[in-house]
């Protein structure tokens, strides 16, 4: 069965991940992507540990199902190539900071001189419009100049530094996705391609969305978001992180009050619902309660308790445990292929064939080729 995107052709300019993991999912969706790397040195992951063999291990699970062609974009005839490609193409995607396509003579316009069909999607920190957008960034960055930073983390502490990359795989590769889906439905009506901004950091405020479009449609009715003391932030009791005796934690969310009197009658503390939705005193002291209740057990014990009953609650999965989860298992998330097991994008609209990411400029003369270039 054809997979949804057979036969739309993607150029990939971008580096690190936000631009690559987009590509990726297009890849898995069946689209033919092929990455353009400098020569001499490629996507920067390429040399990023930890490293298998010779390649780093984050360019190998970023990259596969590409083909790699090596073009020196500084130099005329390197430019002159890329804008004879485009022309094959249906979609652009790179992440240089905002104008330097433009500089380099490979801005859309001047490509969409070449192909009037192109989508061309930049994803870069703060967009290509606004007073920073030419400011350096990383997810981090992205993540505190939104907002959605600050709203992690325990009342009265430091915001929590998030362990992935929110900005980058949330605000940055999926917007990307969006758009260029967006874009390409679009062009099926119109004919005509299209230019896709994707700002990282407009992405990240996405994330915010319900707290803080409630916060201004209230008004002068509401109060400033606050960190960990609204409902789903640390001030609900019933919604919350809870260590276990051996240190381990437990995931609990019992937001619907029928799960939550689910939650105290397993731990035999019926009680304790009367404070599951306080942000005040009443449910500080109520999670007080739950923190001794739940430390005083391992987390096998509260897996036997909470496994048959259907109230919310799940184990905190820690580092290889993930690879054992029977539902990701069951779902096919991860694929074998030799020795080496590879990650899976999360749609899947048919068996999509594993190729090994490409070696710098591997497929240079087959893709010149393809396109009718010498």
């Amino acid at each position: 069965m054809s997979l949804p995107l057979a036969g739309v052709k993607v150029l990939d300019l971008s580096r690190l991940l936000p631009g690559p993991y987009a590509t990726l999912v297009l890849a898995d969706l069946g689209a033919t992507v092929d990455k353009v790397e400098e020569p001499g040195t490629g996507d920067y992951t390429r040399h990023m540990p930890p490293m298998k063999d010779e390649t780093s291990a984050l360019f190998l699970g970023l990259n596969r199902n590409k083909r790699s062609i090596a073009l020196d974009l500084k130099s005329a005839g390197g430019v002159a190539t890329l804008k004879a490609l485009v022309r094959h193409y249906d979609v652009l995607v790179e992440s240089f900071r905002p104008g330097v396509m433009d500089r380099l003579g490979c801005g859309y316009p001047a490509l969409a001189k070449e192909n009037p069909k192109l989508i061309m999607c930049s994803i870069s920190g703060y967009g290509q419009t606004g007073p920073d957008r030419l400011k350096a960034g990383h997810d981090l960055n992205y993540m505190a100049r939104s907002g959605a930073l600050a709203y992690g983390g325990v009342e009265g502490g430091a915001p929590a530094l998030p362990g992935v990359q929110v900005a980058d795989i949330g605000g940055g590769s999926l917007f990307a996705l969006v758009g260029i889906l967006a874009a390409l439905h679009e062009r099926h009506q119109t004919g005509q391609g299209r230019f896709v901004d994707v700002s990282m950091t407009d992405g990240s405020l996405a994330f915010l969305h319900m707290h803080l479009a409630s916060r201004l449609v209230m008004g002068g009715e509401g109060a400033p978001l606050a960190r960990g003391r609204e409902a789903l932030n640390g001030g609900y009791a019933c919604y919350g992180l809870y260590r276990t005796k051996d240190d381990r934690y437990l995931a609990v969310g019992a937001l619907e009050p029928k799960f939550f009197q689910g939650v105290c009658a397993a731990i035999g503390r019926p009680e304790l619902l009367e404070g599951a939705y306080d942000t005040g005193e009443g449910g500080r002291r109520t999670r007080r309660e739950l923190e001794a209740v739940f430390a005083a057990r391992s987390l096998a014990e509260w897996i036997t308790v909470f496994s048959p009953l259907d109230l919310c609650v799940e184990p905190v999965r820690e580092g290889d445990e993930v690879l054992d989860d029977p539902q990701l298992q069951a779902r096919g998330v991860f694929a074998k292929v030799g020795d080496v097991v590879w990650l899976r994008t999360p749609l899947r609209f048919g068996d999509v064939a594993i190729r090994p990411p490409p070696a710098l400029g591997e497929n240079t003369a087959e893709i010149l080729r393809e396109c009718g270039l010498g």
